[in-house]
């Protein structure tokens, strides 16, 4: 490329997009505005990562200088390091960090897959809204340094806080931002609509005449700020998407601006008017005041979510020698806490007891269980197998970190949601066929009147907006997980409600979930218990949270527990202890060897727990089981329209019993092994229908996830696991019919707010194309419109509810 042809053709940065001085940098055909942008490239390269530039074109950011070899030494400091981490032991630290320098699609990619880049990073997942990436690395392999080292050198300069990340400063400043903006576009907006009183009313005069000129270039100048302070959050967001070669709905906001503002400037020059500086004040001051309701709303939404995702997990504490369970929202610094066999952590604790194992996996990815001993960090999140410890809470419990692990996306169900396809689609088009229609609009009565075609052009611009079409499916849903909330049914997240309505067959477990194992009636037939043999069974299984041990428990409580010196519990079929020296075996026949000692009792409709001690039965702990609260009244509904199965890891004692309340036909399967459950739910699936299914959340972790909805019932157990999508209190369990019904009529409520939101938009362009709206007329509709969207689907999903008896 000779000298005249640079000079004639503007060289472009092929990695950051910024303009390059000439062509010594560069590899290939590619060009580079600096070294910086050029080793980025390289490393990028070297590690077969240039699929980055495949998301969008020039989307790498400039590194500034070359990081300096002590810039990030303090991150050498293990104190530090432990004060900001979430997560750490000798194994694996992780952590949220905060990257401002987010911004497109690229960015995201480039983040998630910085294992290309360090090996010792394990995995990092971004989050595009809040500029974050959770990051869980190896210690033996690489350090915090290293990794801010590498983020700074490819253009993502980590910002570090020691500061509460709970803080609410960060949205505090993006509010005191906007008012600063709204401020200053009022102020001048009042101004300008005073200084054109003579304009407005028509006053002649010489007087006025002298000045007019004056009340102008007075309105120039206040427009200027206005223009070039409180719009520019607009412009800046018009170019990121244009530089990203795609369309958002800043881009006709932008448009109409400019075209106001050039349009008055041309006024005055030829002196044929006052200009329209009062209009383009007004605009920029009304989206700025409908941008701000719509800030405060959707954090409205966001909290009330966060709260309201918060599930009903107890925990038991122990307090002057005596148990009991609280909810855990209500767990405070100092409390001592006992923690069950196959139960979560819920806030950071130091082990009291001897010695725990504990499975990080869902704060990892890690399954191999790490042993820890007395005065131990025990993190929230890690769930506890063996023997039930005692911990001490040293950290409050943080609800948006369980949330954020109940989200995880290993626990997520890979569908695609309709509702925010639709969403998608019609907010891509519609700001291609809104310029469309402003541009021949602006065309058609450019001949013939040119003040109402530069109307209608900026009208057409201002008025159309998608909002309303985005704001319908958020706000509904948000209501109506706030809605199941206030009646103990929590959502995992939104796109529940709309997978819950599409459901074609429902599953039930039965112990735990159908039978309501608090109120069940515990009798012991067999060889008498001694008081020794009592104090081993209540030692055994006070270390298991399942409800039948609990219920065993609190019958044979004894004064002298005894730690066992092994637990273990086999999904499905019960606990195998030692205690002092004798094996201890509670549970089904097969585990505990009771073959024919007791059959005269096979035959009742009895869930049974078989007891062993030193391999010899001693006996059988045999529940009468009740049924939950208008149980049958919920399978009549239930049944109308879906197709019903039962799957049971209990033996078929109760299937005569409980074929009286299914419709004829269903499935009812005993003695199910957890894979069982999930291999019938993947069979339902494989005939293209949806399947909820409902458990206890203990042991059946692997149907819930299967299934396209999985509701795990809550007593007063810690039983949640992030298999489920949703905990329902056992006490709501005869709602259950409405919370699927009213999931429907959210869809619903969704559909015909995109109706109105169209019709809204149709109506206004058919005014706006005539000329007949003014732009500033426009500004007031455009954010009245996603009020409307908001009010109506607010208003109707709390009244629907309201019938429904939901509220």
């Amino acid at each position: 490329m000779n000298k005249s042809e640079r000079e004639n053709q503007k060289i472009i940065c092929y990695h950051c997009g910024d303009l390059c001085k000439d062509t010594s940098i560069a590899i290939g055909d590619k060009y580079f505005c600096c070294n910086g942008c050029k080793t980025v490239y390289e490393m990028l390269n070297e590690n077969e990562m240039c699929d980055y530039y495949s998301y969008s074109e020039n989307p790498g950011l400039t590194p500034g200088k070359p990081v300096s070899k002590n810039k990030y030494e303090f991150l050498d400091d293990p104190d530090l390091i432990k004060s900001i981490a979430e997560f750490q032991d000798e194994k694996i630290t992780s952590l949220n960090l905060s990257l401002p320098q987010i911004h497109c699609s690229s960015c995201v990619w480039l983040l998630e897959n910085l294992f290309k880049f360090d090996s010792g990073i394990l995995n990092s997942k971004s989050d595009f809204l809040k500029k974050t990436v959770r990051i869980s690395y190896d210690n033996s392999k690489t350090s915090l340094r290293k990794i801010a080292e590498l983020l700074d050198t490819i253009g993502y300069e980590p910002e570090f806080s020691l500061e509460n990340e709970d803080s609410a400063e960060p949205k505090e400043d993006f509010d005191k931002k906007i008012l600063y903006k709204i401020g200053v576009a009022g102020f001048c907006f009042g101004n300008i609509m005073l200084l054109s009183f003579p304009e407005y009313l028509a006053i002649a005069g010489e007087t006025i005449e002298n000045y007019r000129h004056y009340f102008v270039l007075i309105n120039f100048i206040l427009s200027l700020p206005v223009l070039l302070y409180s719009g520019s959050e607009y412009y800046l967001s018009a170019f990121k998407s244009l530089k990203s070669k795609f369309i958002n709905i800043d881009v006709p906001i932008t448009l109409g601006i400019i075209v106001i503002f050039l349009r008055s400037v041309y006024e005055i020059i030829v002196g044929t008017g006052p200009g329209y500086f009062d209009s383009l004040a007004g605009l920029i001051f009304l989206l700025l005041v409908g941008k701000l309701f719509q800030n405060k709303t959707y954090g409205r939404l966001n909290f009330e979510r966060n709260y309201k995702s918060y599930f009903p997990i107890s925990v038991t504490i122990k307090k002057e020698d005596e148990e009991t369970t609280i909810p855990v929202s209500k767990l405070e610094v100092g409390h001592r806490i006992l923690v069950h066999n196959n139960e979560l952590i819920p806030a950071d604790s130091v082990l009291i007891s001897q010695e725990a194992s504990i499975d990080y996996s869902f704060v990892t990815g890690e399954s191999d269980l790490v042993k820890k001993i007395n005065g131990s960090v025990i993190y929230a999140g890690g769930r506890h197998f063996g023997n039930m410890i005692e911990l001490e809470v040293v950290k409050e419990i943080s609800q948006s970190y369980l949330t954020q692990l109940w989200n995880d996306s290993a626990f997520t169900h890979p569908q695609e949601s309709f509702v925010d396809s639709i969403t998608n689609i019609s907010s891509k088009y519609f700001t291609y066929i809104v310029i469309f229609i402003a541009l021949a609009s602006g065309a058609y009565w450019f001949g013939k009147d040119q003040t109402i075609a530069w109307n209608a052009l900026t009208a057409v611009l201002i008025i159309a907006c998608p909002c309303a079409l985005a704001l319908s499916a958020p706000f509904t849903f948000g209501t109506t997980m706030r809605i199941f909330g206030r009646n103990e049914f929590y959502l995992k997240s939104t796109s529940v409600v709309e997978t819950l309505s599409k459901i074609t067959d429902i599953v039930f477990d039965k112990t735990g979930t159908l039978t309501e194992t608090s109120m069940s009636e515990v009798v012991f037939e067999g060889i008498p218990l001694t008081d020794e043999e009592k104090q081993l069974v209540a030692s055994v299984t006070r270390n298991s949270s399942h409800p039948i041990s609990s219920k065993i428990y609190s019958e044979m409580k004894s004064s002298g527990i005894v730690e066992p010196d092994s637990f273990n519990e086999v999904v499905g079929q019960g606990i195998v202890a030692e205690v002092k020296e004798t094996v201890v075996k509670i549970g089904s026949k097969k585990l505990t060897g009771a073959n024919g000692q007791f059959k005269h009792i096979e035959d009742k409709f009895k869930t049974k727990a078989y007891v062993s001690i030193n391999n010899k039965i001693r006996g059988v702990f045999l529940f009468s089981n009740y049924y939950r609260k208008n149980f049958d009244q919920v399978i009549e509904k239930l049944k109308r329209n879906y197709d019903l199965s039962l799957l049971s890891g209990d033996n078929e004692s109760e299937k005569l019993q409980l074929s009286k309340f299914f419709p004829e036909g269903s499935n009812l399967l005993f003695n199910q092994s957890p894979q069982n459950k999930l291999d019938y739910i993947k069979n339902i699936q494989d005939q293209n229908k949806k399947v909820l299914m409902i458990g206890d959340g203990l042991n059946d972790a692997g149907a819930l996830k299967q299934s396209n909805t999985g509701i795990a019932i809550s007593e007063n157990v810690n039983n949640f696991s992030p298999a489920c999508d949703a905990i329902l209190s056992a006490d709501s369990f005869e709602k259950l019919e409405s919370f699927i019904q009213f999931s429907k009529t959210s869809i619903k409520i969704i559909s015909a707010s995109f109706v109105i939101s169209f019709l809204y938009n149709v109506i206004g362009l058919h005014y706006a194309v005539q000329g007949k709206l003014s732009p500033l007329i426009a500004a007031v509709l455009m954010p009245l419109s996603s009020i409307t969207v908001v009010f109506f689907t607010t208003f109707t999903t709390n009244i629907l509810a309201r019938k429904k008896g939901l509220l």
